[in-house]
């Protein structure tokens, strides 16, 4: 397990790389992260931080993690540290911790990984695959126990047993099994989309075909960690330099490389083992505890990790993690930290997850490392908003057995709050395959006549000014510099376009950033609609100039893209609002405002009605849980921009944007909106919330004509007076504890 407890995937070379909620991409090959707020935002302690200031504070680390997310679960080409990467994330819960009504609907709390590769299969996980929070030291741990026992109301004083296993660095697998069969086996992907990888996964010695153990469940799947050992990576990669192939990085890298061969034979031929640790969809799960679900993996035949241990202290959480950080050099595989997870299934099910990770559980880091290099060049990329993001080009490191090169400066005032200047030699920091961040500058190995970085102000690719916009609510000016040729810029043109076809949005087979940037320089596609329109205009154009004649294409390719873009024409809502690249907008938004708007039209129609702000549609827009008025405001900009309207017009022309389908749920408060108000007493805010939320209803903010139930407690104040001039139906916590429990 990498990342954010289990982060990690491989590689799809070519592929446009993703956007992050702000729907910044850079145009080169490691484009570096981008931020939005104040320099020293970044570096002010999260207890001075102003509101405004947290808010924008936020909406940097959201497209700061988003970047990273992307970079390192689809392509297997991190440019940061896991510890590095965990200090951004830690930041945001911080922030979020302290303005919990700042909570963005893409903050990197509520996502998991990255979309899956397009060279599988893709497979929707009936449960979904889960990251985990991080920890980092032993206060870490000892609030982790707090929380959980004031979530569970449980005495000082009474019993929490936990267990701790080593957090092995593979690939997260589901393992699906029906009447004992194996079935299906699929990757994490995105969390909610894996990749289909049944027939590599049945090459796996440790993983059983076939189960016939009398207590195994008639649906059970089984999820655990495909890895390799580090001899079984030794001698893999020594035979692979020996027939003059590129060698593997690192042996999480080969595993995920490995099992994601399209050739099964490919995959059978690799040395790779499985740990199972988890489980998903359940037709029952025989055990009470988590301790005694491992136990039952093995006698199943299924390997779990030797090294499991049940603790009930923090002293003896810490204890373990001590022994397993001191063993870890001995181990023939790589572990990243320790997991430690709540015994008793029944609390794990009370406790339930936030949408990135469950409350149950939580990772313990091991330490990352550092080392030295020379900062040989600073690039500028542009991204589809217009963002100049500076990257540092190093001397080639080797730290901890991999090689690094390019490492990501942030923006502007990173630059110069640091002093980084080419040529200078500086202190970088990775855990893992990753590409590192610049700690420090050794400014006494610093070159005579080396020069402060001059950030341009002019668009490095069409020449216009590049300026730094000022937040109209804080006064401040964003760190980072965007071009101001949006219309000209052939860089935001055509990162616009690589968004619309990547993975999270369209996802059109065979039109990737390459045949983009082609056939955007060639004026065959300057905007979304032009895809769609593209074969019947490759149809009328004279003989020798159509796509079959163009050098690298053919007939079946160009029959191949045709086929591939007319099987897009339907699409989901979600990804269709994704692919629109509305900034502040990602994938985790765009699925929000799906599910609370149910199609396009009404989507259109109350961003529309919305710009007044004491309408019902604003209220209703900005009610939605982790929806703030910063993204509200964009999308309504969005809808209000007469050039954006006509390019949906001929969008919506050649396309048919899917409404969202409503899951089937005996519980008579799936699909209603709830909002809690008051003093819940048999169970805290948390728990309420979860388990309505489990049960498929929508927790609101706010008190609408569309609400349905107001839970109202003690002390319920405006929002139940609301409630009752509305008419909303008005329960108490009995009675809706009651009605939950209908069909549940």
């Amino acid at each position: 397990m990498a990342r954010g407890g289990k982060r990690k995937g491989g590689k799809t070379p070519g592929k446009a790389e993703p956007a992050g909620p702000d729907g910044d991409r850079g145009t080169g090959k490691a484009a570096g992260a981008h931020g939005t707020g104040p320099a020293d935002l970044a570096h002010r302690p999260v207890e001075a931080l102003t509101r405004a200031e947290a808010e924008a504070e936020l909406a940097r680390l959201a497209r700061e993690i988003a970047h990273h997310d992307a970079l390192y679960y689809q392509k297997a080409q991190p440019e940061i540290s896991d510890a590095d990467y965990d200090a951004l994330r830690r930041r945001n819960e911080a922030i979020e911790a302290r303005f919990p009504d700042l909570v963005r609907p893409d903050s990197p709390s509520r996502r998991v990984g990255a979309a899956p590769a397009a060279a599988f299969e893709k497979v929707a996980h009936r449960v979904p695959m889960l990251s985990l929070a991080n920890a980092f030291d032993e206060e870490d741990i000892r609030d982790f126990l707090a929380r959980i026992r004031r979530f569970l109301g449980l005495a000082e004083d009474a019993e929490l047993a936990v267990t701790a296993e080593p957090k092995i660095d593979g690939l997260s697998i589901s393992l699906r099994y029906e009447k004992g069969r194996l079935v299906l086996g699929a990757t994490r992907g995105d969390g909610w989309t894996g990749e289909n990888v049944t027939a590599n996964v049945r090459t796996i010695d440790d993983i059983p075909g076939t189960v016939e153990a009398p207590d195994f469940p008639d649906l059970f799947e089984v999820r655990g960690e495909v890895y390799m050992e580090k001899s079984a990576f030794a001698a893999l990669n020594a035979r692979i330099a020996a027939e003059g192939g590129k060698v593997f990085a690192n042996p999480r890298n080969a595993a995920a490389g490995s099992l994601r061969q399209k050739d099964p034979m490919v995959t059978a031929h690799r040395p790779l083992r499985f740990f199972a640790y988890a489980w998903g969809e359940a037709s029952r799960v025989p055990e009470p505890t988590q301790s005694a679900m491992m136990a039952a993996f093995s006698r199943w035949g299924f390997p779990a990790n030797p090294g499991l241990r049940l603790c009930h202290s923090a002293e003896e959480l810490l204890a373990a993690y001590r022994e397993f950080e001191v063993s870890r050099a001995s181990l023939d595989y790589d572990i990243d930290g320790v997991v430690y997870k709540v015994d008793r299934l029944d609390w794990q099910a009370r406790l339930g997850e936030v949408s990135r990770a469950p409350r149950w559980a939580i990772a313990h880091k091991f330490p990352a490392e550092k080392a030295t290099t020379i900062v040989q060049d600073i690039e500028i990329q542009v991204g589809r908003t217009g963002a100049l993001t500076p990257v540092a080009r190093l001397a080639p490191v080797t730290v901890g057995g991999v090689v690094v090169q390019n490492a990501t400066l942030h923006n502007e005032d990173e630059i110069a709050r640091k002093d980084i200047r080419i040529g200078d030699t500086v202190v970088i920091q990775r855990a893992g395959d990753v590409i590192p961040q610049v700690l420090a500058v050794v400014k006494e190995r610093r070159p005579e006549g080396a020069e402060p970085f001059r950030f341009p102000t002019r668009c490095p690719v069409c020449g216009s000014h590049a300026v730094r916009e000022v937040n109209p609510k804080t006064g401040r000016e964003d760190a980072v510099r965007r071009c101001t040729g949006g219309l000209i810029c052939p860089a935001q043109a055509v990162e616009r376009l690589k968004h619309f076809v990547s993975r999270d949005a369209f996802d059109i087979e065979g039109l990737g950033a390459k045949q983009i940037a082609a056939f955007f320089a060639d004026g065959l596609v300057k905007e979304p609609a032009d895809i769609f329109t593209l074969e019947a205009r490759d149809r009328a154009a004279p003989e020798g100039a159509r796509l079959a004649d163009r050098e690298g294409w053919g007939a079946v390719s160009a029959r191949n893209l045709f086929a591939a873009i007319n099987a897009r024409r339907a699409v989901p809502l979600d990804r269709f609002v994704y692919a629109l690249g509305i900034r502040h907008v990602g994938a985790a938004t765009a699925r929000l405002l799906a599910h609370a708007y149910g199609d396009f039209d009404t989507l259109a129609r109350a961003m529309t009605e919305a710009r007044d702000r004491e309408s019902d549609a604003w209220r209703e827009l900005v009610s939605i849980d982790g929806i703030g008025e910063v993204v509200a405001d964009s999308l309504i900009e969005f809808f209000r921009e007469p050039h954006n309207r006509e390019a949906l017009d001929r969008l919506l022309a050649q396309v048919t944007v899917l409404p969202v389908e409503q899951a089937e749920s005996a519980s008579p408060i799936a699909g209603k909106r709830v909002v809690f108000t008051g003093t819940l007493e048999r169970m805290t805010r948390a728990e309420a919330k979860a388990m309505a939320e489990r049960l498929g209803a929508r927790v609101t903010g706010s008190v609408s004509r569309k609400t349905d139930y107001v839970v109202a407690g003690p002390g319920a104040g405006s929002k139940l007076a609301k409630a009752q001039e509305l008419g909303v139906s008005v329960l108490s916590e009995e009675e809706w504890l009651a009605l939950a429990r209908q069909g549940g």
